[in-house]
C-alpha cells in the first residue's frame, strides 16, 4: 500500500491540465511545424503531453482547447456528442437576408470529395462589425467592395465548413474567428493569449456538470 505522501504525489502527476487559447491567424493547430509554417509551439508553452482538441484552419483564428484529458477529447470530437461552436465571419459583399435564410436549414457542400448537406444552424447578420483584435496582417481594404459580418452557430465541425457554407451563398469569407465552444467564450482574449482552467470549470462550461 502506498504511503499518503506517495499517493498524493501519484494523484498530482495524474492530474489533467486544461487551457483555452486564442490561436492567431496563419498558425497551425498543432505543436509541430510543417512546411516552415508557424505552429502552436511558437506561441504557447505547455506540458509535453498537452494537445489541441480538434483544430482551427491555418487561416482561421480564435478559441481552441488544449488538454491531456482523453475523456474530454472524446466528448468533444466524437460525432455522437453534439455541442455548439460559434463563429464570427467577415465576408466579401453585403450579405442578404436571403443568404441567411439559406444557411439556417443547411446547404450542400463538398467534404473530402463527397456531397454533404450541413446540419441546421443559427445564422444572424450583424448590423455592425464586432469589437475584435486587429488581424495581422489585416484584411486588404478595397474601396469598391464592401464587407459584412455574420454570426454562425454550428453543432458540427466539418473541414472548412463555414467557408464552404458562405461560398455557397455567394459571400466568401475574408476573416473567420471561433468565439465560443458551448459556454466557453473567447471574451477579451488577444491572439496568443492562454488561460488555465480547472477541471470543474471546463466540464461545467462544456457539459453543464
Amino acid at each position: 500500500m502506498k504511503s499518503p505522501a506517495k499517493r498524493e504525489a501519484f494523484l498530482f502527476v495524474m492530474q489533467y491540465k486544461y487551457y483555452i487559447i486564442y490561436k492567431p491567424y496563419l498558425v497551425l493547430s498543432q505543436f509541430t511545424s510543417a512546411g516552415g509554417k508557424p505552429c502552436l509551439k511558437d506561441f504557447f508553452q505547455v506540458e509535453k503531453d498537452i494537445y489541441p482538441v480538434g483544430r482551427l484552419d491555418y487561416d482561421s483564428e480564435g478559441l481552441l482547447i488544449l488538454t491531456n484529458d482523453p475523456s474530454l477529447n472524446h466528448r468533444l470530437l466524437h460525432p455522437q456528442f453534439v455541442h455548439e461552436r460559434e463563429y464570427l465571419a467577415q465576408c466579401e459583399g453585403l450579405i442578404t437576408t436571403e443568404a441567411v435564410q439559406q444557411l439556417i436549414p443547411g446547404v450542400p457542400v463538398n467534404i473530402n470529395g463527397a456531397d454533404y448537406r450541413t446540419k441546421p444552424c443559427k445564422a444572424i447578420l450583424l448590423k455592425e462589425a464586432p469589437q475584435l483584435p486587429d488581424r495581422n496582417p489585416p484584411i486588404r481594404f478595397r474601396k469598391n467592395i464592401p464587407t459584412s459580418w455574420i454570426r454562425l452557430t454550428l453543432t458540427e465541425g466539418k473541414n472548412r465548413q463555414v467557408r464552404k457554407m458562405m461560398a455557397y451563398t455567394g459571400f466568401p469569407v475574408l476573416r473567420l474567428i471561433r468565439c465560443r465552444i458551448e459556454n466557453i467564450l473567447l471574451m477579451d482574449m488577444q491572439p496568443g493569449d492562454m488561460k488555465s482552467l480547472s477541471q470543474r470549470t471546463i466540464y461545467r462550461q462544456l457539459f453543464g456538470k
